[in-house]
Parts: structure tokens; sequence; C-alpha cells
């Protein structure tokens, strides 16, 4: 796929999925067009050759795979990872506010979120609900307002002089987002308005009631290419459905002739212990149900994971921040993400498999290492690579503004990577 239809394509999703169940819903829909065959966990698989088959768990993780031609066994998995989750505010079980004449909603920071960014920005809500219909039974859907209905209103200067310089944000004060003022309406539960959205998108869903839910805000701003050159990808949750759409559309681009594989996590963002993030036993239990006994085990040492998690470029403002030598630049290719004390799973093994096929390609990359006296982060793969005992690669697109409403990235590093990530997943040998 050349650059533009790429990125096209991905502001298409980054759009069309403010949560990660519409991320999946998403990816669903892209597997089914491609003919994949989507596998029910609690029936019996019967997987041939040469064809593709997907999984979701939760309707918020996703593992993706081709059987390829070729056996597991003597070729080991070609495997990429990244994660559905961004950070976010989640609303409460039992959000209503009704204070001065306005009516706010209860919410909860998810991960770890830039908080100041979420201020005077036009909010939309949006995630699952499960209701009872008219019959009786349980029904999962999706929601989603699209249109701005929220906003977390700033405390003007005038009331406090020392904004500028100090004003900290208290998580259960001064987020409650103001969604409409309460004078002269009837009052209503926060269900009811979900329900009432609910009827609004589906006619035909016959809701008795919400039973419960699991709603995101987010900002409602579109996606956009940025920079006086186009140089810019400019759009909330960046970190990391860009790298889940780079990792599915490798997937879907590759040749099929090598057994591929492509999970997409949930909970990233909050430490990935859980069914369906990388601690949990998701991935495992695809790869067991595909490949059994000694030959499990035999492909899984014949096999490499590259994790795909943004990375931080160098930002121009606050340039003390990194390694002199090791800060990224946007637009100068992919970052592989180096530390020795395991945060990032990448052994020189695994770097140089990355760094060949890219050199074949005629493109770059880039390696970050954080300064020595700071904290480094973590991604899915040193999880994964304990988890399941593979070889693992970390690397991900350069980024600013990470965990922000509104995150920015370059034009080129996601086409880049996609590009590494087909070849990779065609690769006839690894080791």
């Amino acid at each position: 796929m050349e650059l533009n239809a790429f990125n096209q394509g991905l502001l298409a999703f980054l759009e069309a999925s403010p949560t990660p169940y519409h991320a999946v819903s998403v990816m669903r829909e892209l597997l089914d067009k491609a003919g994949f065959e989507r596998l029910d966990e609690t029936h019996a698989w019967n997987l041939e050759s040469g064809k593709g088959y997907y999984v979701v768990r939760n309707d918020s993780a996703l593992v993706a795979f081709r059987t390829g031609r070729n056996d597991p066994a003597e070729t080991g998995w070609r495997m990429m990872g990244a994660h559905t989750d961004s950070p976010c505010l989640r609303v409460k079980p039992q959000p209503e506010i009704r204070e001065h004449g306005c009516f706010q909603l209860g919410v909860e920071v998810y991960g770890g979120a830039l908080l100041n960014p979420w201020f005077d920005r036009d909010l939309s809500i949006a995630g699952r609900v499960t209701v009872e219909d008219r019959d009786g039974q349980r029904r999962d859907t999706l929601v989603d307002f699209r249109k701005p209905i929220a906003t977390i209103p700033s405390l003007a200067i005038h009331l406090d002089r020392e904004a500028n310089s100090g004003r900290s944000i208290n998580a259960q004060t001064h987020l409650p987002p103001l969604v409409m003022l309460t004078g002269g309406k009837p009052e209503k539960s926060f269900r009811e308005l979900l329900e009432q959205q609910l009827q609004a998108e589906q006619p035909d869903l016959s809701v008795r009631q919400v039973l419960d839910y699991e709603l995101s805000l987010y900002d409602t701003q579109a996606p956009a290419i940025t920079g006086l050159h186009d140089e810019f990808i400019a759009s909330a949750r960046l970190d990391n459905l860009l790298s889940c759409y780079l990792g599915l559309q490798a997937l879907l681009e590759a040749d099929g002739e090598q057994p591929s594989v492509a999970v997409f996590n949930d909970h990233e963002e909050v430490g990935s212990m859980t069914a369906e993030g990388a601690q949990g036993p998701f991935l495992e239990t695809v790869l067991g149900r595909w490949v059994t006994g000694e030959d499990y085990h035999r492909a899984m040492a014949a096999s490499m994971m590259m994790s795909v998690d943004n990375a931080h470029a160098i930002h121009p403002n606050y340039a003390d921040r990194h390694d002199s030598r090791h800060g990224p630049l946007l637009n100068e290719g992919p970052v592989i993400k180096i530390n020795n004390n395991q945060r990032y799973a990448t052994s020189s093994r695994t770097s140089a498999l990355y760094r060949h096929l890219s050199d074949q390609l005629g493109l770059s990359c880039q390696s970050f290492v954080v300064r020595s006296d700071m904290a480094c982060g973590s991604t899915i793969g040193p999880l994964t690579a304990g988890n399941l005992g593979v070889k693992t690669l970390d690397i991900g697109v350069p980024q600013l503004a990470m965990h922000s409403i509104r995150e920015l990235a370059g034009t080129q590093d996601a086409h880049n990577l996609y590009q590494v990530l087909k070849a990779y997943f065609g690769l006839d040998g690894l080791w």
C-alpha cells in the first residue's frame, strides 16, 4: 500500500475507534472482508493449511493469524503484538452529579493519562453496553454518541492566579465533565439517557433496561495530517492504535506462506494482568490449540515476537529529557527500544534481524535508550517474552505528547514499519 492510501486508512481507523471495543470491531470487519474466518473459543477448532483465522476475547482483544503452508514446528511463528487501549477517562457506575444547576458525570482515570489537555475539549462518550432486551435476554452492543456532549471547563485564571505555574489536578473533584444544565428538565439517570441514545442509534434494539456499561470519554476532534508540509499525524490514541493498524495491514498483505500471528491485547496501560492482557493466557491459548505437545515447544524456540508500541521522540522544548545520542526524531524511522534492565525485551539478535530487514528495503531505523538517571517505561514485550519464552524485539514509531488527549507522530514512520513487518511476516527463515 502506498504512503497516502496508508495514512488515509490510518486516519479513518483512528476516527472509527474511540474505544478498544470499537477498534476490535473495525479490525473484525477488515479481517472478514479479507476472508479470515472467526473462531469461537467455546467450539472445537479445525484449522486448515494456508488459511486466515481470528479470535476475539472480551470484544476488546483479538488474535489474527495465517496458518501458512509451512509447519510451525519447523519454521516457527512470525509474531507481532500491540495493544488496543489508551489512557482516558472512564464513566463511573453511578456517575450522576447534580450540583449548582449542572449535570455532571463522575469519571475515573484509566491508565497514565496526561490530564491537563482534557480541559476545554469537545468530548463525547463511547464504549460497550450490556442490556436486557424485551425478551429478557442479555445483549452486548456498542454505543457512540459521536457529537460533542460534554466538556471539562478550566477554572478562570482570575480565580487561580497561580494556574500557569502551579495548578495541580484532583482527579476526583476537578475532572467530572459538564453534560447539561438541570434547570426545568425532568430528572433522569445516566442509564436512562444511555438507553435513549441506544434506541436512537439502533431502533431495532428493544431495551428493557441497561444492565451495565464500560464507557470512555473521548475528544471529538478528528484525526488530521498537520504541519506546513504535511509532516505530522495528530490524533488521539496514536498510542497504540497506530501500531494495531500497521500490524493488521502487514498481516493482511503478507504472502501467507509463513505461519504468522498478530495479537492485539487490551489493558496494557494498566498492567496487562487480565484475561485479555499480555500477562494473561490469551495468545498462549490460541497457539496451544494450533500446535500441541513437543511441536509447540519446537515452534516457540524457532519463533520471534515484535512488540510494536510507540516510542518517545525527542521533544525540541525538553531535549534534556533524552540521552543526547538516543533521541529519536520524527520521520527518521521506527525506533528499536533497548533497556539492559529488561524493561524492553530487545536483544542484539532480534534488533539485528530488524536492522537487516530494514536495510534490505532501503529504510531507516533509530534506537532509543532512556537516560541512565531516569526510570524506563515498559511494554507488552517483556510480558510476552516471559510468558511464552519467545525471542522478542521492542520497536515502535516515534511520537510526541504520549498519553495526551491529542498526540503527534510523523507521516512517514508508520508506513516504514508496516513495510518491514510485511516483509517479516513473509520471511522464509528467522535464524
